[in-house]
């Protein structure tokens, strides 16, 4: 797998989503309480509204602040949309279009997809001419270093952690903060346009690894440490002229970025406004009803479920809507390191006693989400679900009480389960399912930026969590060890593995696997690995979601993109019409 050319790469993820993703629409063969809807198309050829014009103000509505903005810590999908779309650049960057094309990557900062040598050991990229950040002082290759060396701190914790694991001669380096930098066995800085990485071992698919945030540049005299998030330096179209977290930000136009650099991000709005201060609920009122200003809105929040039926039985508000495959593994986590779920066959028993069709039921059904059967989603099993457990959606709990007695729990056992003020309906079906298995669950509710803050500490963390995973680019190199490898856990900060899942028989088929050149016997691999896990059951399954999003009728060049996890792309969103 660590062997694939750009071209293979591409052609291999073309072909995986053709068969999981429509280029334009998603739909779903079950049948719901959902207006007789199976499923959703969006409108035209998967772009609403056509070409936007220049100028105007765009308003997203959201409900809560974005967790973090600092793009070494940035590893949250809405929120890397926000960052790499809007305020930084990165080596390379994903197109902006709908479906496979989308999946397919274009230089950024960068002249070229990056220069493999030593059998893909070593990656090497030159920056292209004349690029500034917002204050117009220029950006150097060694900015992106130090964005990477950033990656390692501690005291920014939380965001995606290739290099921690790719570069070579790193394994003891603490990052930046306190004066130390990386030398030269693990990334060169020749000049001021070249920037050397050394791997540990041979990533074929490096180009695409340099599409993350940690990727981005940070001018080492503009470092704040954890306040970075406030206010990064934009490397970008856009620059934050006003951010009151929690309430509002405002994002102007960065006049020192050159769009004869930059083929993805269009920039077609003056200003964007994000307003944090809504509810779910009444987000979805006013992009229904389509007044004023909200004319030139979309939603930054899922369109909660209460609302689908008001807007699948209206042809207007549904020509609005955007709904595709997230490409995401929603799942039930569980506390590997926590009694009683450090028994495998109690993990198991939770495998049935969950109710799969009312937890999808709860977040709207069929038109939104399909069942999840395994941990990989479709867009990575090649198009086509695995069913691993042969389950019935509904759940078996007479075979989870006979597991759970057998694991020593005859009469099941008390629990608790923190979610985020949004998700407390869907943990009701969820304790719903898992009391007919005499299995008592405590909900707690918190707000959406404190829940991995509460699940990434061992010990904050309780029982169960509902929570998920987006792969950084369609492959199960960034799905699978992302989450269930051991040996990256953390007692605080803890990201990607919540469920502290350490197997030793996993940690070593994660290497195995991670050494094959064959494109083909990796893919195998990773299948026949999902399956193991799936036996060892660190979390259940849920749904696949799909992303629910409505915008304005004034506009205009609003897709789900399929890296953003069916998030709206802001490369290239603007609106119909200026007055």
């Amino acid at each position: 797998m660590n062997r694939r050319t750009h071209a293979a790469l591409a052609a291999a993820i073309a072909a995986s989503l053709s068969l999981g993703l429509g280029a334009c629409s998603s739909t779903s063969d079950n049948s719901g309480d959902n207006g007789g809807e199976k499923g959703v198309t969006t409108q035209g050829n998967g772009i609403i509204g056509g070409t936007p014009v220049k100028g105007g103000t765009l308003t997203i509505l959201s409900n809560q602040d974005f967790d973090q903005l600092d793009p070494a810590r940035n590893w949250t999908m809405p929120v890397m949309d926000v960052g790499v779309r809007m305020l930084y650049r990165t080596l390379t960057t994903f197109k902006a279009a709908p479906g496979a094309e989308g999946l397919k990557i274009e230089p950024d900062l960068a002249t070229d997809l990056g220069t493999p040598s030593d059998g893909a050991k070593t990656w090497t990229f030159h920056l292209k001419d004349g690029l500034k950040y917002e204050d117009g002082t220029p950006i150097v290759a060694d900015d992106i270093k130090y964005n990477v060396e950033r990656s390692f701190s501690a005291e920014l914790a939380g965001g995606p952690d290739y290099a921690v694991r790719y570069l070579a001669g790193a394994d003891n380096y603490k990052g930046p903060l306190g004066g130390e930098r990386l030398g030269k066995d693990s990334i060169e800085v020749p000049d001021a346009k070249t920037i050397v990485f050394h791997l540990k071992r041979p990533v074929a698919e490096f180009g695409y690894t340099v599409t993350l945030p940690t990727f981005a540049p940070v001018p080492k005299a503009k470092e704040t440490g954890a306040n970075y998030s406030n206010h990064p330096v934009s490397s970008g179209p856009y620059k934050i002229e006003s951010y009151d977290r929690g309430k509002r930000m405002v994002l102007v136009r960065n006049t020192n970025w050159d769009p004869a650099s930059d083929t993805v991000r269009k920039a077609y709005p003056d200003k964007i406004v994000v307003d944090q201060t809504l509810k779910s609920g009444g987000i979805g009122d006013r992009l229904i009803a389509d007044q004023g200003e909200d004319k030139n809105a979309i939603s930054y929040v899922d369109l909660l479920p209460a609302k689908i039926s008001e807007v699948l039985t209206n042809p207007d508000v549904k020509a609005r809507l955007i709904s595709e495959n997230a490409g995401c593994t929603t799942m039930l986590d569980m506390n590997n390191s926590k009694a009683p779920f450090d028994n495998p066959k109690v993990r198991q028993a939770l495998q049935f006693a969950v109710d799969k069709e009312s937890f999808a039921a709860s977040m709207g059904g069929p038109a939104f989400n399909d069942i999840a059967t395994t941990y990989l989603p479709p867009v990575l099993t090649a198009g086509a679900p695995v069913d691993h457990f042969m389950i019935k959606p509904a759940g078996d709990p007479e075979k989870a009480k006979q597991l759970l007695a057998e694991a020593g729990f005859p009469n099941g056992f008390d629990t608790e389960m923190v979610t985020s003020t949004g998700g407390k309906q869907q943990a009701e079906a969820l304790q719903a399912a898992l009391k007919r298995a005499n299995i008592n669950v405590t909900i707690t509710t918190v707000d959406p930026t404190a829940v991995n803050s509460i699940v990434g500490d061992k010990d904050k963390q309780p029982g169960l969590a509902q929570l998920g995973w987006c792969p950084d680019y369609p492959s199960a190199a960034t799905f699978l060890p992302m989450i269930y490898d051991g040996r990256l856990i953390r007692d605080k900060g803890n990201n990607g593995n919540m469920t502290r899942f350490n197997d030793a028989e996993t940690n070593a088929e994660l290497d195995r696997i991670a050494g094959l050149s064959d494109l083909q016997k990796a893919n195998a691999a990773w299948l026949e690995l999902d399956s193991k896990i799936m036996d060892k059951s660190p979390a259940v399954p849920l749904v696949w979601a799909k992303k629910p999003l409505l915008v304005g009728s004034n506009v205009a060049g609003a897709f789900a993109h399929p890296v953003w996890a069916g998030q709206i792309d802001y490369a290239v969103i603007g609106l119909k019409s200026v007055k």
